[in-house]
């Protein structure tokens, strides 16, 4: 999904204006508040706890990349390939489990807070990383690689600057459904005490105030969809640079 050059715009500043001044969007959300109750959600600057919920997600997306990259490469070499099942297996535990399951185990280890939803995140975002990572570099064209070889590099030359290059648009593509899972996926940090929007969910959850539903889930959704979108638009740049160098 690609959102148009000006659309984009017009979420961005609506994004800002719901963070940042959320008063602003009283009379949007009063008829979905209790009769005489509050509208807008101001327990908590709700700038802060997006800056918490973006933090943890991007926390836990850099470590599932670096993993799951990782093991990409090590099972795609011909010493360990004998390992990809196994890697296979350990990266689908992450789906096998639920976030709300893998919050309820870590929990008990690392207390309340920020650890177990990272733990969940991380463990949710292997998947589609390690996938894609396998995908491209076990796809790369034949004729470039044996030119590679021709010019004397090395294993490890080749892979930093050949093999890692030329899958970079495809593993990029697994980085960004694994950050937009994330995301919304992050929303249930709050209930172990994570300091993420969720918290702005479950108040209304708890207090039937569906406004407040509304006003956490509206930010979420804009988060996911316009990181989204730039993703998707370094993915085109970077493809399109990588066909310009090999043409």
């Amino acid at each position: 999904m690609r959102i148009g050059t000006v659309l984009r715009p017009a979420l961005v500043l609506l994004l800002l204006a719901l963070v940042l001044r959320p008063a602003w969007f009283t009379p949007v959300f009063a008829p979905f508040a209790p009769q005489g109750g509050p509208v807008i959600y101001d327990r908590v600057s709700l700038l802060s706890l997006s800056l918490s919920h973006l933090g943890l997600v991007a926390a836990a997306s850099a470590a599932a990349t670096l993993i799951a990259v990782t093991l990409a490469i090590l099972v795609t070499r011909p010493a360990g390939a004998a390992f990809r099942p196994l890697s296979r297996t350990i990266t689908n535990m992450g789906q096998t489990f639920p976030p709300v399951a893998v919050l309820a185990l870590a929990v008990p280890a690392l207390g309340f807070g920020a650890g177990p939803t990272l733990v969940a995140l991380f463990l949710y975002g292997l998947l589609p990383i390690f996938e894609n990572a396998i995908a491209a570099l076990s796809t790369l064209p034949p004729a470039t690689m044996e030119a590679a070889r021709g010019i004397g590099l090395n294993r490890w030359q080749r892979l930093v600057r050949v093999e890692l290059p030329l899958a970079l648009p495809v593993i990029l593509t697994g980085i960004r459904l694994s950050v937009v899972i994330a995301l919304g996926t992050a929303t249930i940090g709050s209930t172990v005490a994570a300091r993420t929007l969720g918290e702005v969910i479950i108040a209304g959850l708890l207090t039937n105030n569906t406004a407040y539903v509304l006003q956490g889930g509206l930010i979420v959704g804009l988060f996911a969809v316009l990181i989204y979108d730039a993703l998707v638009q370094l993915e085109v740049r970077l493809a399109r640079r990588i066909g310009a160098q090999s043409s």
